[in-house]
């Protein structure tokens, strides 16, 4: 099983009426799709909890948002994510972090293409390990790398 990148998409979620919302929502939506499409898995907590409002504090969402947002390889920010105190939050944690952060989709294509071929490495050598161990015909320090 290939392991892929994970992003998480950072920008605006809440507006002055329930379209406005609506309408963060989609743009986060369509960015996630490609997300994708590019290669990684993608999270968007703008879809997680899009018909939660009102169903607990807002820090429990944006607290919640952060956490699963440390679990991840990158984030990409949505249009407007300057607007948004939460994006901006979420930018300065994974900056804290050194989560690489993009406000482009060229720039997140490229680097999970690289990242893609870090993790593909790795399973390689893992594969390699296993198979020597399974097969009892090494010790671990003499298995050779691919």
């Amino acid at each position: 099983m290939k392991r892929l990148p994970l992003v998480y998409v950072a920008g605006p979620f809440r507006g002055p009426t329930s379209w406005a919302v609506e309408q963060n929502v989609r743009r986060a939506e369509e960015l996630s799709l490609l997300v994708w499409e590019a290669g990684a898995a993608c999270i968007c907590p703008h879809a997680n909890t899009r018909f939660f409002q009102g169903e607990a504090a807002d820090s429990v969402w944006l607290d919640g948002d952060l956490e699963i947002m440390r679990r991840c390889d990158a984030v990409v920010l949505t249009p407007g994510w300057p607007f948004s105190n939460g994006a901006l939050a979420e930018k300065a944690e994974a900056e804290r972090l050194g989560i690489p952060v993009f406000d482009t989709v060229f720039a997140l294509r490229v680097w999970i293409a690289a990242k893609k071929a870090e993790l593909d490495s790795e399973d390689t050598v893992f594969r390699a390990f296993a198979e020597a161990m399974a097969a009892k015909q090494t010790t671990p320090d003499e298995i050779p790398f691919p």
